[in-house]
């Protein structure tokens, strides 16, 4: 079977592929978006906003929207702007010659299922989540992995932060603008944040620190009334009365596929540079499969737009 040829393939479609196909598609580029499979835990169509309730930080819309209804909005507009969207799964790139091959479904296959003249990897991020019964169903109902996103929904509420990092005092930090207390869970005596992090944290009187402790259970009614700690040298066990649990022990980017072709940094996210060009020719990167600090709708959206501008220019300074 002969593959199919474009002259951009869009690889994920969160908020970053979708406004990169807009702005391709608006280039007349005739972009391909590859989707990914709605069952994907790594690659679902639409991204993280999928398992968003209410988006209230995406300019212009101020009475807050759905973050489903936003990403279907999203898609919408680069339909309408030519891009050919398709739920399908890329399995398999070979990105060391062009055209770049793209295999979807079956990675054993002997010939790719298409090939492009340049691609856009947008395949995203996912929050390391804890691991524990109950934790997925309470996403949007009291856990969360993103203060920015979600911290406005808990004032004056009592919350609980699980990690040890600079991330989660930057949680923790921002969180005190509107909770009446924050608990910071830490499996260790510890912390593992920057100096000048630590201090900021533990001279702020609405932190509080769990230390040697894991979340070791949830409690709630279909939204979160408490988490169940367990200390880890003497596996004794308490509550903690939270309304709020944010996860913020790291995040894996998307990127298995993409391994020894370009290149990336120690945690697999994908180096860009001078915009959002990666070490290949041809091939750009954009959304929180590169960002490892702002990890934002808006931000993703805007790089999308980068690396759409980045890749029309690219081919047609090839010909």
């Amino acid at each position: 079977m002969t593959a199919e040829t474009h002259k951009l393939i869009i690889i994920g479609s969160g908020p970053a592929g979708l406004t990169a196909a807009i702005y391709a598609g608006r280039a007349s580029l005739d972009p391909l978006v590859l989707e990914g499979e709605p069952s994907s835990t790594t690659d679902q169509p639409g991204g993280a906003l999928m398992t968003t309730t209410e988006v209230e930080n995406f300019p212009g819309f101020p009475e807050g929207i759905m973050g489903p209804d936003l990403m279907l909005r999203f898609r919408e507009q680069a339909a309408r702007f030519g891009a050919d969207l398709k739920m399908e799964k890329v399995t398999r790139v070979d990105l060391s010659a062009r055209p770049f091959r793209i295999w979807v479904s079956d990675p054993d296959a002997a010939e790719p299922t298409y090939q492009a003249d340049a691609v856009i990897i947008s395949t995203g991020a996912r929050p390391v989540m804890l691991g524990i019964p109950g934790e997925q169903e309470l996403v949007g109902h009291g856990v969360s992995t993103c203060a920015t996103c979600d911290g406005f929904f808990f004032k004056q509420h009592d919350i609980a932060v699980v990690g040890g990092g600079d991330s989660a005092l930057e949680e923790a930090m921002f969180l005190t603008k509107f909770a009446d207390s924050v608990t910071v869970v830490h499996r260790r005596d510890e912390l593992r944040a920057s100096k000048i992090m630590q201090e900021r944290a533990l001279a702020n009187p609405k932190i509080h620190f769990a230390w040697n402790k894991v979340v070791d259970g949830i409690e709630s009614d279909g939204t979160l009334k408490g988490i169940r700690l367990r200390d880890v040298e003497t596996d004794e066990i308490s509550d903690l009365a939270v309304t709020g649990l944010f996860v913020a022990i790291g995040h894996r980017p998307n990127t298995d596929i993409f391994k020894g072709q370009v290149a990336m940094d120690d945690g697999g996210f994908i180096v860009t540079d001078a915009g959002s060009r990666t070490d290949v020719e041809g091939v750009f990167a954009c959304g929180d499969v590169q960002d490892t600090i702002y990890r934002q709708a808006i931000t993703a959206a805007g790089s999308g737009c980068m690396a759409a501008i980045d890749a029309e220019r690219w081919i047609e300074a090839q010909h």
